[in-house]
């Protein structure tokens, strides 16, 4: 291995890290953060205490003076001015004006309605409705369940909760007469309602109303869902009725930053394609185009609202907020996403729209029967590497995973095959190292011959021509190594967001889609964790032993102040431990395997396939043959006639120096 393919090593080493490093919180936190939700808890009922103490001071501070009466009119009700009560002095008979400025906590509030509850089923989802709001209250997936209720290890499936009553709205939001309508907050009642469909209608007067209509449909993730409005006439804009949605999706997965590090909001533009919020922070974003669908995002399940006509551009935008540390949701809920969509309804007399609502796995083979493009909100990197994934990596692994077998013998014939692809490469990975290994000592002598600076140039162009009579390249080593980096980072982003491995057990890792550990610590090791993965040590280890066998050739620094990259070759292994601890087990497994069949590859290839003194003999016949005679002499290309000439100018002028 030399220079270049370290150096190619030590890239691909930091682009992982960059891509690994993540915040997990350890068990301490998350008990000290419990006692700051109890401690906060506790704060907010003292808080609800004082209002209610405030709001009866208000009424007590208005007549301080026991001489004020309030003044009523012919009805029996206390005459209010613009500027506030009116109260009469009983000793002076003077009208006394009071203003009266409620504090925020005694200022009216919009009383909350409590809507009841109605569950709908089929084979694949249980969704509760509420008559709050006509909306879609919970959701659950009778597949699948959360990391929770899969470590029971029960034997039955409890239906994962996407999203609880409470945490999720869906309402229209518009303006009738200078006053804003939120629907989300008023009662509908239910129209009708049969096995697999439910009508909400509000009524507002006049002959005003609103109708949400739900559809369920057996073997299928998506429901249809139907906006109807009448009567409104003149009152309503068409052009500025909103669709407001609002959803915090509630925690399902064992690594919990992981999950919420990669949900956001994704939409599909009619012209650009898919945009998305920042994964990593608070994020918001308008509508440049009309938009096709709106996703809320996380690992591995996703809700998806599509229109039959697109969302109008006017309006529309897009929120992502995370939780502060001390907010009720922290430790329990992922996000806040919220969308508002303009419906682009034709009229608001018997006008409606159309949309379907996908509640389900972010599976790929799931997300690309819908053909809408679902697919794009996957993870599987960008340009090469999701071409990688879409067309390689995931056709074959949804082959080997579909005969039945298990997802770890699945992933291990994966990395056999593309191994067997990649052989070639590393064949020529190998000889090329060979190489280098023999020519190791004439290079080292010429470095030694040329010491200095001023001798560069000389002792560049001797070492092409060493190269290049042996038929070596230092280039050779790092041309297949960067052929194979794009595969190495496809896979990266494959694994963690592969479907198919949550929750699949192989050899000692519980879930194939979050970390294995055979010690939980019990106490969190900064930048290490609070358990130890084995198939990460594997994969080091494994690493490490790779690098040992192809330093053979790698040269010591000699210039100073340059890196020892020996060192830099043997640190990268043993930072993979930290790196790939808290990561996918299926990721870190697949890289063991990889390694490992690399190792056996290049000691086969070197006991069966290449044998060094052949190719040592061979090498110096050509170096024979190129020394032999003009007929003989390869033509210098021109890229070497460009360096000779530079080196008889560098000659000149060091002539002219000493002169």
């Amino acid at each position: 291995m030399d220079r270049n393919t370290v150096i190619g090593l030590v890239l691909i080493g930091i682009i992982l890290s960059v891509f690994t490093i993540v915040n997990q919180p350890s068990e301490e936190e998350i008990k000290e953060q419990q006692k700051k939700e109890l401690a906060l808890k506790a704060k907010e009922n003292a808080k609800k205490k004082d209002t209610a103490k405030d709001k009866k001071a208000v009424v007590a501070n208005v007549a301080v003076d026991k001489n004020l009466v309030p003044k009523k009119d012919a009805k029996g009700q206390q005459i209010k001015t613009d500027k506030g009560l009116v109260y009469v002095n009983t000793k002076t008979n003077a009208d006394t004006v009071i203003a009266v400025k409620a504090s925020k906590e005694s200022a009216p509030v919009a009383k909350e309605v409590k809507g009841e509850l109605t569950r709908l089923e089929t084979d694949k989802l249980m969704i509760d409705f509420s008559t709050k709001g006509g909306k879609v209250a919970a959701v659950y997936l009778k597949e699948y369940e959360s990391y929770k209720d899969f470590a029971k290890k029960d034997n039955k499936i409890t239906p994962l909760l996407l999203f609880g009553d409470g945490d999720a709205v869906n309402e229209l939001v518009f303006t009738m007469k200078g006053k804003k309508i939120k629907t989300g907050n008023r009662l509908f009642t239910v129209k009708s309602q049969t096995k697999n469909s439910i009508v909400f209608e509000l009524d507002l007067g006049d002959g005003k109303t609103i109708e949400n209509q739900y559809t369920l449909k057996d073997k299928a993730f998506d429901l249809d869902y139907t906006v109807k409005m009448n009567g409104f006439g003149s009152d309503v804009n068409p052009k500025n009725v909103l669709f407001n949605w609002e959803a915090a999706f509630r925690k399902s997965e064992r690594l919990f930053s992981e999950q919420r590090r990669v949900s956001t909001v994704c939409f599909n533009g009619k012209e650009e394609g898919l945009d998305y919020l920042n994964e990593m922070g608070d994020d918001d974003a308008e509508a440049e185009e009309d938009i096709q669908w709106v996703a809320f995002k996380q690992s591995y399940f996703s809700s998806i609202i599509r229109p039959e006509n697109d969302f109008a551009k006017e309006g529309t935008k897009f929120k992502v907020r995370k939780y502060a540390d001390d907010h009720e949701k922290m430790w329990s809920h992922i996000k806040d996403f919220k969308a508002t969509a303009n419906l682009n309804i034709d009229n608001v007399n018997g006008g409606s729209v159309k949309m379907n609502w996908y509640f389900g796995p972010n599976d790929y083979e799931t997300l690309h029967a819908y053909d809408q493009g679902y697919d794009d909100i996957l993870n599987f990197g960008w340009g090469l590497f999701r071409w990688i994934n879409l067309y390689a990596v995931q056709p074959l692994f949804t082959f080997l995973s579909s005969t039945g077998m298990g997802m770890g013998i699945a992933i291990l014939m994966l990395t056999i095959i593309l191994k067997f692809i990649l052989m070639p490469v590393q064949w020529k990975m190998f000889t090329s190292s060979a190489k280098m290994r023999i020519l190791k000592p004439e290079i080292d002598e010429l470095n030694a011959k040329y010491p200095n600076k001023e001798d560069a140039m000389k002792k560049q162009m001797e070492m092409m021509a060493l190269y290049r009579e042996s038929g070596a390249s230092p280039l050779a080593g790092c041309v297949p190594m960067l052929i194979q980096m794009p595969i190495l980072l496809a896979v990266f982003r494959f694994f963690p967001s592969a479907f198919e491995l949550r929750q699949k057990s192989f050899l000692w890792a519980e879930d194939l889609s979050s970390y294995d550990s055979v010690w939980d610590f019990g106490v969190n090791i900064w930048f290490y964790g609070d358990h130890m993965s084995l198939f990460a040590l594997l994969m080091s280890v494994t690493t490490l032993v790779y690098t040992y066998l192809n330093s053979g050739n790698m040269q010591q620094q000699q210039q100073p102040g340059m890196p020892n990259m020996k060192v830099i070759m043997y640190i990268f292994p043993v930072m993979m431990i930290f790196f790939f601890n808290s990561y996918s087990s299926g990721l870190s497994y697949y890289y063991f395997i990889s390694t490992l069949i690399s190792i056996l590859i290049m000691v086969m290839i070197k006991e069966f396939f290449v044998d060094e003194n052949k190719l040592k003999a061979k090498m110096a016949d050509r170096k024979a043959n190129a020394a032999g005679g003009p007929a003989k002499v390869k033509k210098k290309s021109k890229f070497q006639e460009r360096l000779e000439a530079m080196q008889k100018a560098q000659q000149e002028q060091l002539k002219n120096r000493k002169k």
